[in-house]
C-alpha cells in the first residue's frame, strides 16, 4: 500500500504534494518523492526529488533543493518489490516518462526481461520502473503520451494504480487503475489525483472515483475519462 498525489493548476505544486503526502503517510513510510515540471530557467523539464525514510526527510530535501512549477506528482512508499532505498523510491523515470504506482505488477519480470533485451537499463529493483520504461518505449516508437500509456497498461497484470507525467506533454497528468483506488479531485483552474480522499480535503470536496480499467486525462481545466 502506497500513497499517491498529483496536482495540476495555478499553485506551486511542491507544497500541495507535500501536504497531500502528509495526509497519506499512513499508507507508506519507507521512502517518499516528488516530480515537478520546472518552470523557466535552465532546468526546464521534470525534476525528481526522492528520499529514504519518513516524509520529514523529503521535506528537508525540498527545502535545501527546491523545485518550482505548477504540475507534479508525489508518492510515499511501503516497500513491496525492492528494499527501502533512494533508488527504489518513487517517482521512477525512463526517458521522457515519470511514473508513480501503488499495487503489484505480477508480470513485471517478464516485461523487464523483454525491455532489457531491447537495450533498456534499469536502476532499481521495483516493478514500478518497468511501467515507466514500457510507456517510454511506446513513446519512442512514435505514439503520443495518452495512447502510449494506454498500450502499456494493457500489458500489465495485477492490481495497481498509476499516475504518469511525460515531458513531451506537460499540460496533462494521466491516471489509471485496476483494483486499487484512484480518486480525482475537481477544482477551479486546478485538479488533483490521489489514492485516498484525505489527501484532497484541504483543497476540494468535489471528487470522482475511477472505475477499474478507466483512465483519466487530467488538465488544469478539465478531466476526461475513457
Amino acid at each position: 500500500m502506497c500513497g499517491i498525489i498529483g496536482y495540476i493548476g495555478f499553485r506551486e505544486a511542491a507544497p500541495v504534494l507535500l501536504q497531500g503526502l502528509k495526509r497519506l503517510e499512513y499508507r507508506g513510510y519507507d521512502s517518499a518523492g516528488v516530480a515537478v515540471f520546472a518552470n523557466g530557467g535552465s532546468n526546464d523539464g521534470i525534476l525528481v526529488r526522492r528520499s529514504v525514510g519518513k516524509l520529514t526527510n523529503l521535506d528537508r530535501l525540498l527545502h535545501d533543493n527546491p523545485v518550482h512549477g505548477s504540475t507534479g506528482v508525489g508518492h510515499t512508499r511501503w516497500a513491496t518489490h525492492g528494499r527501502p532505498s533512494e533508488e527504489n523510491a518513487h517517482p521512477h523515470r525512463a526517458g521522457k516518462v515519470v511514473v508513480i504506482h501503488n499495487g503489484i505488477i505480477e508480470n513485471y519480470l517478464e516485461l523487464r526481461h523483454e525491455l532489457q533485451a531491447k537495450g533498456r537499463t534499469f536502476t532499481s529493483e521495483t516493478d514500478t520502473e518497468v511501467i515507466s520504461h514500457l510507456i517510454d518505449e511506446y513513446v519512442q516508437s512514435g505514439l503520443s503520451f495518452t495512447p502510449a500509456t494506454r498500450a502499456a497498461l494493457q500489458r500489465l497484470e495485477g492490481a495497481f494504480s498509476v499516475v504518469v507525467l511525460c515531458e513531451s506533454e506537460p499540460e496533462k497528468i494521466l491516471a489509471a487503475k485496476n483494483a486499487t483506488p484512484i480518486v480525482i479531485g475537481l477544482g477551479e483552474g486546478e485538479n488533483f489525483v490521489a489514492s485516498d480522499i484525505p489527501a484532497l480535503l484541504d483543497y476540494t470536496r468535489k471528487v470522482t472515483f475511477l472505475d477499474d480499467g478507466e483512465m483519466a486525462e487530467v488538465t488544469s481545466e478539465s478531466v476526461k475519462l475513457s
